[in-house]
């Protein structure tokens, strides 16, 4: 109060359009230093680890602390191999989608570490329930590219039937759960999901990310509830890459000191993780996932990151951000930082890696090749009308067959 006035606060973000970004202001803890608990401490005991950051890969690309995986040169040259190729994936189908070969697209520049590292520490069993940008784990899971490009441009082999927005895939023999464009909605289904999974006696855990902003949305909070009450298996995955469309992150985390200390009210053990380390994220889903097979409960995990192109093909990040503001990022290129890794321990090199960019982009550019064999967007095969009255009912009522005989399909 001043003067017998309140004062109405409106978060704003660091920089502007225009500004110079200087990221000095944030308090990130070194990797290394944050300690690696029993999978089954109490909820209440994480405080420091919802409010910390964990960390393994350092500045000059070492792998160190008590929660360094120690993953083997074979596993660590394929995640990289996975991240690069989600990258080009990505590269390539924004300049389609800029020829007016898809409707819409959503890069994962920055973020690859985030889903590629999280689906290599669950097993290939586990239900996944992303949001936008986890495209990285159909790689990691072996999804055919050519089945994710013909979802994309709708054609003939659209495994959705053009019933989906593109990068809202599906995949159910990959344990990929439906993307939503309603967001959070995925919190409460991979709780229900994980809380079936422990009815059933299965061994299986479910794992959901959202952004940032989906936390301000009432479907986080009663995802946290059914998963602290009934001790769900499940990990809880908030990728906060600092902007929603183009709101900044102050606006969802309110007053908290960070998206992990939420789950610490609902006393559910919570993590803040540097989401462009690949050996943290893994360390930490790999910790979340051990806790919640024993029987621990839930782990919310703040993946810090940043999101280093636009929120959709739909959006103009210069209008809001300064343009420079992903090269200034603390937190480095996850991509980058896992080559180096390699490189420090003479298990990659500069010839290799260009070699696997190479590789990638021939990989992609032949299977949009193929993709296209299976129909356009704008010139067809697309998917036969008659599909819209399938995967409706098991059994199709009589309004169904009235409504197709009237079509005369």
């Amino acid at each position: 109060m001043s003067n017998g006035q309140s004062r109405f606060r409106v978060p704003a973000p660091p920089y502007r359009p225009g500004d110079e970004p200087d990221f000095s202001y944030l308090e990130l803890q070194k990797a290394g230093e944050a300690s690696r608990p029993d999978p089954l401490i109490a909820a209440s005991q994480t405080g420091e680890l919802a409010t910390g950051l964990v960390g393994v890969l350092d500045r000059d690309h070492r792998a160190v602390g008590s929660w360094n995986p120690e993953l083997s040169p074979e596993v660590l040259r394929e995640g990289l191999s996975h991240m690069v190729l989600t990258r080009i994936y990505d590269e390539r189908m924004l300049k389609l989608q800029r020829q007016g070969k898809m409707s819409f697209y959503m890069k994962s520049t920055g973020e690859e570490a985030v889903a590629v590292a999280a689906a290599m520490a669950l097993k290939p069993g586990d239900m996944v329930f992303p949001s936008y940008r986890q495209q990285g784990i159909l790689f990691a899971r072996g999804r055919n590219i050519v089945d994710m490009m013909c979802h994309c441009i709708s054609n003939s082999r659209d495994n959705l039937k053009g019933r989906q927005l593109p990068v809202h895939y599906t995949w159910a023999e990959g344990k990929f759960f439906s993307i939503s464009g309603n967001l959070g909605t995925q919190f409460p289904q991979a709780v229900g999901y994980a809380m079936a999974c422990t009815y059933k006696g299965d061994d299986q855990i479910a794992a959901s990310w959202i952004g940032e902003g989906a936390t301000a949305e009432g479907d986080f909070h009663g995802a946290l509830t059914l998963a602290s009450t009934y001790r769900a298996p499940v990990i809880l995955n908030v990728v906060n890459n600092q902007w929603a469309i183009s709101t900044t992150q102050n606006i969802a985390v309110g007053d908290a000191p960070t998206f992990a200390s939420k789950g610490l009210g609902y006393g559910v053990a919570s993590l803040r993780v540097d989401g462009n380390d690949f050996l943290a994220v893994y360390a930490a889903t790999r910790w979340a996932s051990e806790r919640a097979r024993k029987g621990g409960g839930a782990t919310l995990i703040e993946l810090f990151t940043y999101r280093g192109d636009a929120h959709s093909t739909s959006d103009d990040p210069s209008r809001y951000r300064p343009r420079t503001e992903f090269d200034r990022w603390p937190l480095g290129d996850p991509i980058e930082r896992l080559k180096q890794h390699l490189i420090g321990g003479s298990a990659w090199d500069e010839d290799r890696h260009a070699r696997l960019e190479e590789q990638m982009t021939a990989l992609v550019v032949q299977s949009y090749k193929e993709a296209e064999s299976h129909g356009t967007l704008h010139e067809g095969p697309l998917t036969p009308t008659e599909t819209i009255f399938e995967d409706v009912y098991a059994k199709p009522d009589w309004r169904l067959r009235r409504q197709r005989q009237d079509l005369g399909v």
